[in-house]
């Protein structure tokens, strides 16, 4: 397993002592935490209520580019209020997530969806890794 806690992201978002249960770690911060990448870049986090109301104190939402929802960008911190599209709610994400090293962390399988609807290099890449990892076990 990774060295989750070294990992300088999630040690920042951890010190912004946000509530546990309105926020999930999505994107490329998933794979890490399940050790299937070394490093992700920087850490996208879905995050409603309490959560949201206080990341927008750290900067000013914006808009963001795939969805009608709104982000803010602090560091390599990114907070969103909602998930790309409205196939996903984002109280089930967050309430259906995973929970791991004491974060909550939406499901592989949307991310896995995610993935595949983005279709990028970087999301191919993570694709493949995925799938040897079904495969491995």
């Amino acid at each position: 397993m990774n060295r989750f806690w070294e990992h300088p992201h999630f040690r920042e978002l951890a010190a912004l002592d946000l509530p546990a249960g309105d926020f999930a770690v999505t994107g490329s911060g998933v794979l890490f935490a399940h050790g299937l990448i070394a490093d992700p870049r920087d850490l996208d986090v879905l995050t409603r209520g309490l959560a949201w109301e206080r990341v927008t104190q750290l900067a000013a939402p914006q808009p963001m580019p795939f969805t009608a929802g709104e982000a803010v960008v602090s560091g390599c911190l990114e907070f969103v209020d909602r998930w790309f599209s409205d196939m996903w709610v984002v109280d089930e994400l967050i309430d259906d997530a995973d929970v791991l090293h004491g974060f909550r962390f939406v499901r592989l399988d949307v991310i896995r969806a995610t993935k595949v609807m983005l279709g990028r290099p970087r999301d191919l890449e993570h694709l493949a890794l995925m799938d040897e990892k079904v495969r491995e076990k």
